[in-house]
C-alpha cells in the first residue's frame, strides 16, 4: 500500500469516527429516555430510581448525568419527547374540508380518546406544573415544554380564526378561545381523579366532555338565535 493510500485510509477512519460517535450518543440518549419513561410512568417522579434507569438503559449513572443534569431535566425530556408525538397526532386531526364547528368537535374527540388510551402520560404531563414536587426547573427546560403547549394551542386557535374569517363564529380572540377550550377539557378530565368530583359531575365523563364542547360552540356561533349544526350521532 502506498503512503497516499495509507493516509486516505486513516482519513476515512477519522471522517467516519465522528458520525459513529454521534450515532452512539443518540442511541444512548434514546435508551435513557425509554428507560426513564418506564420508571416515571410506573413509579411517578419522586419514587423513580435513576440507578435503575441507568441499569435498564445499559449506561453508567455518570453517563446518564452527562446527558441530563438532574432528575427533573430528564423528566421534562421524557415529556417533551412524547409531547412531540402528541402534537403530530393532533395536527393529523385537521381536515381542510371540515367546517370549523366539526373541526373543533373532531379535535376535541381526539384529545379525549388520546387521554383514555394514555392516562399515565397525562398524569406525568400535568405534574410539570407542580415544581414544589419536582424541584425548580431551568428556564430553558420549561421553555421547551411551553413551546409544545403553545404549538398545540395554536392549531386550535387557527381553527377558531378560520371560523371568524368565514363568518361562522362571532368576532373573538382565537387564542383566548383556544386556551379556554384547552383548560375546560383538562379540568373535566381531572375530575376523574376524585370520587367527589366525579359524583358532583353526575354524568359520564364522555357525555360531559361533549356537552362542554357544544356549549362553547353555541357561544361562538355567529347569531345567538342560531345553533351550530348538530353533532353527528
Amino acid at each position: 500500500m502506498t503512503d497516499p493510500e495509507r493516509r486516505e485510509g486513516r482519513e476515512g477512519t477519522a471522517n467516519h469516527g465522528v458520525p459513529r460517535r454521534e450515532e452512539k450518543k443518540a442511541q444512548s440518549r434514546r435508551r435513557i429516555l425509554e428507560a426513564a419513561r418506564d420508571a416515571f410512568f410506573r413509579d411517578g417522579f419522586m419514587a423513580a430510581n435513576l440507578d435503575e434507569v441507568a441499569q435498564q438503559a445499559g449506561v453508567a449513572k455518570g453517563t446518564l448525568y452527562r446527558y441530563f443534569e438532574s432528575k427533573a431535566e430528564l423528566y421534562v425530556a421524557v415529556l417533551a419527547h412524547n409531547g412531540q408525538i402528541f402534537e403530530q397526532k393532533m395536527r393529523e386531526t385537521v381536515v381542510p374540508e371540515l367546517d370549523p364547528f366539526d373541526q373543533i368537535r373532531r379535535t376535541g374527540r381526539f384529545y379525549f380518546d388520546h387521554w383514555m388510551r394514555n392516562r399515565d402520560y397525562f398524569e406525568i404531563f400535568w405534574a410539570i406544573e407542580n415544581q414544589a414536587v419536582i424541584g425548580e426547573l431551568p428556564a430553558g427546560v420549561l421553555e421547551e415544554v411551553t413551546k409544545l403547549w403553545e404549538s398545540c394551542l395554536q392549531l386550535l386557535a387557527d381553527v377558531v380564526a378560520e371560523g371568524v374569517d368565514r363568518g361562522d363564529f362571532v368576532t373573538c380572540d382565537p387564542w383566548e378561545v383556544a386556551n379556554l377550550l384547552w383548560t375546560l377539557a383538562n379540568g373535566l378530565i381531572q375530575t376523574e381523579k376524585s370520587s367527589t368530583r366525579r359524583r358532583l359531575r353526575r354524568r359520564p365523563l364522555e357525555s360531559a366532555f361533549e356537552d362542554a364542547v357544544e356549549i362553547v360552540l353555541r357561544g361562538l356561533a355567529r347569531r345567538p338565535e342560531e345553533h351550530p349544526p348538530p353533532r353527528p350521532r
